[in-house]
């Protein structure tokens, strides 16, 4: 085989290290390079890396628009069609032979291929392209890969690539593997920033960035949108403009147009796909709109899609330089200035935030459920790996021993485990064809629209679908049912009638966008929602119309009952038949039991005032809630929370029979014996005064209050004590009228010092009762 140097290659950057990390690879058996977009890496090294010999070299790129043109570029290189010396291989597309000695693969491919064969028979060198992307099939392949060449495959040859220098962590991960770094060979990017006005969307604001790229520049203007909807509406602003899209759902006749150079200044609207790994020529600007989509979920309403977040700071540097590969070139930045600074340093790892159920599944066909002795960049959250394993069960896929038949044949089929349960069994219920046509859309969400039913999928990923599984026989189908069995937990049925409002089996409640076409549907089968910050209710993106036979046929293991018991004012008792959250129909529950559950729930929320309180009850319950407080043991409190359980029910089943128990009763019912006999001793109801008067005693506040007139104490020097002596009664003197004129509890003090000034105030007011000068002589009296 001719030495790499001796094939016309082009004077790319990578070139000045190629002889190092070959040496190197061969030495060490694994090596990390740090080099920038456009140096090269992509192209020149997996060409370079065939004279290490030892079998085939595989190229894991985390896009398969990224790695079609990878092979492309490879094999124009070399002079020879795809599929001879350079071949790829991507889902429902390979280019491959008996003489290929570089495949470019997808890192989700790579792992299906690792799994079924952890030896990688036939190869010699991995090279993991791109890896500072941190997608999450590009972190589980890593992981894998490491595990395998710790045990079977030590000769196995790992090269990691990445166009940040953040490489020590990777360095790390592969046992302390020398770093090579290529400098790039950039020309001068200019920065201008166009930020949106008040209340513009992202596509008006890069429509009109790229106009004015396009005065100002010339060559062609690369535009970075955060979806393929952006840029469908973007493209729509551009009447008059050779607009090209380039994102990873295009046909790859499409993709290869947008890769060459075209015969007139081009405006190319892009996804993140154009970030890294590929070379769009003759771009002389680029708009940045600062937007990217990630995989989220929000495990509490088990929603989990796709969120537009801002980039970071690495990433609009990546997009920056893309403007300054062939000449000096703009990035226009449709966001200001001063925000640059509050970007995040770089992206979020797609392992903290994603689904991990697809991940989950995988792990568990390595035999590592947990992922725990793999050596992981970061290691998959607990939470999110416990949640997709139980998603992993409900379809199926694992049960106690691991992973199942099923799971692995689902596995296999190289989809989402809930997109691999609707084909597998969707195509035994409605054909293979209309499950095929269902998960098709499913899996792209890429179209406009909430109705499924508009949606048309690729026709070729239809085909390859329908292949995989067999034939149920059925000529059509109802796709909702497709849907329902990829997720069961978003069937939704609507909360009142005309209301956009509907509840899923799964709790969460998601809302139909105005002029949708399904807003008569009862019932709908969701394929897609989220819910933006601040909102209670989910949105619904896509769903297809369903009833209640078609959700019972799709979801039996949520079907179940419950009795509902609780208090809402009065006593709810039912019987409840329910679809996860929803409920299909309810009948009362008429035992005493279940009503009276519902009763002491409702004493817990509203206290014991539901119960028939008279003034006596109530200073019953005051008495001995004083002898609690100053005497403790054998008195026993007497607040809400101990009452509760002594209270009997009797036969009451409504709210208004417990105003017809006594809660004098209740409180007498805790009083302790043989103590309790001298209850009226120690806090007596009635107290007698000087003048024979039985004067009734206040316990509502934090002492004993005797309101008593002041004609009716002359004589009385001693203040009166309860509580075996160990409480003074405070006394409230009244003047005739009974008003309070003083508050004493040491009446000695008041006949000296404050009966005077009473004495002196009141006479003239009340002159037909006695004022006597000496009061503790003077006889007591009533009137």
């Amino acid at each position: 085989m001719a030495h790499w140097s001796t094939v016309e290659l082009p004077n790319l950057p990578v070139r000045a290290v190629l002889d190092d990390l070959v040496a190197t690879l061969a030495a060490r058996g694994s090596a990390v390079l740090v080099a920038p977009p456009g140096t090269g890496k992509t192209t020149l090294v997996p060409l370079a890396l065939r004279e290490l010999g030892g079998g085939r070299v595989v190229v894991a790129e985390p896009r398969r628009l990224a790695a079609r043109a990878a092979a492309a570029r490879m094999a124009a290189l070399l002079g020879e069609p795809v599929g001879r010396t350079v071949g790829y291989a991507v889902r429902g597309d390979r280019r491959t032979s008996s003489a290929t000695r570089v495949e470019v693969v997808t890192s989700g491919l790579l792992v299906r291929r690792l799994q079924r064969d952890p030896e990688l028979s036939g190869v010699g060198t991995v090279l993991l392209d791109e890896c500072h992307e941190r997608h999450l099939d590009a972190d589980l392949l890593l992981a894998l890969l490491l595990d395998a060449r710790a045990g079977l495959r030590p000769d196995l040859r790992l090269l990691a690539t990445s166009a940040t220098v953040a490489a020590d962590r990777l360095a790390e991960l592969l046992g302390g593997a020398p770093v090579l770094e290529v400098r790039a060979r950039t020309f001068p990017v200019e920065v201008v920033h166009t930020p949106p006005a008040r209340g513009e969307r992202v596509e008006v604001c890069a429509a009109r960035a790229a106009r004015r790229a396009l005065s100002e520049v010339d060559g062609d203007v690369l535009v970075f949108l955060p979806g393929v909807a952006e840029i469908r509406r973007t493209a729509a602003l551009l009447d008059g403009v050779d607009v090209v899209p380039l994102h990873g759902r295009l046909s790859s006749g499409e993709q290869d147009a947008a890769l060459r150079p075209g015969p007139r200044e081009r405006v190319v609207l892009a996804t993140a796909v154009a970030e890294s790994s590929l070379t769009v020529p003759g771009v002389r600007a680029v708009v940045d709109a600062g937007l990217s989509r990630v995989p989220r979920v929000d495990h509490r309403r088990g929603l989990s899609g796709l969120a537009t977040v801002r980039v970071s700071a690495a990433v609009a540097d990546q997009r920056a330089g893309r403007a300054g590969r062939e000449a000096p070139g703009r990035v226009y930045r449709c966001w200001p200035e001063h925000e640059h600074s509050t970007l995040p340093r770089y992206p979020e790892p797609e392992i903290r935030t994603a689904d991990l159920t697809r991940l989950a599944l995988e792990l568990a066909c390595w035999g590592v459920p947990d992922g725990t002795g793999l050596s992981w960049w970061d290691a998959p959250p607990g939470g999110a790996l416990d949640a997709g394993r139980s998603v992993l069960s409900a379809l199926g896929a694992l049960d106690g021993g691991g992973v199942t038949e099923r799971g692995r044949r689902m596995a296999e089929l190289g989809l989402h485990p809930r997109l691999a349960r609707a084909l597998l069994d969707g195509a035994a219920a409605v054909g293979a064809r209309r499950a095929a046509e269902v998960v098709a859309v499913l899996d792209e969400d890429s179209g406009h629209g909430v109705e499924l039913a508009g949606r048309r999928a690729d026709p070729r990923e239809v085909r390859r679908l329908a292949a995989l599984v067999r034939d149920g026989g059925h000529g059509g189908g109802d796709p909702a049912l497709v849907v329902a069995l990829a997720h069961p937990e978003r069937l939704a049925r609507r909360r009142s009638p005309g209301s956009p409002v509907y509840l899923m089996a799964g709790g969460t409640a998601v809302e139909l966008p105005p002029g949708s076409g399904l807003a008569d549907a009862e019932w709908l089968a969701v394929a897609v929602a989220d819910r933006e910050p601040g909102r209670s209710h989910g949105r619904v993106r896509l769903a297809a119309r369903a009833d209640e036979e078609l959700a019972l046929r799709a979801a039996p293991t949520l079907l179940h009952e419950v009795d509902d018991v609780r208090w809402d004012g009065d006593v709810v008792a039912r019987r409840v038949r329910k679809l996860g959250a929803i409920t299909l129909s309810s009948k009362p529950l008429h035992d005493l039991a279940h009503l009276q559950e519902a009763l002491r729930q409702g004493l817990r929320a509203e206290g014991l005032g539901l119960l028939r309180w008279d003034a006596d009850g109530l200073r019953t319950r005051e008495r001995m809630a004083f002898l609690h407080r100053v005497l403790g043991d054998p008195w026993p409190p007497v607040d809400d929370e101990a009452l509760l359980d002594v209270v009997d029910l009797g036969e009451a089943r409504k709210r208004a029979d417990l105003a017809r128990i006594s809660g004098e009763q209740v409180v007498r019912s805790v009083l302790p014996w043989p103590a309790a006999a001298r209850f009226d001793e120690l806090a007596p109801d009635r107290m007698e005064v000087p003048s024979g008067s039985r004067v009734r005693l206040d316990y509502s506040g934090a002492e004993p209050v005797l309101p008593v007139k002041v004609q009716e104490v002359f004589g009385w020097t001693e203040t009166p004590r309860i509580a075996d002596g160990r409480v003074p009664v405070v006394l409230h003197l009244l003047s005739p009228a009974g008003r309070p004129t003083a508050v004493t509890g040491d009446l000695a003090s008041f006949w000296r010092t404050g009966y005077p000034r009473v004495r002196a105030e009141l006479r003239g007011r009340y002159p037909k009762h006695r004022w006597p000068e000496d009061p503790l002589t003077a006889p007591p009296a009533r009137r």
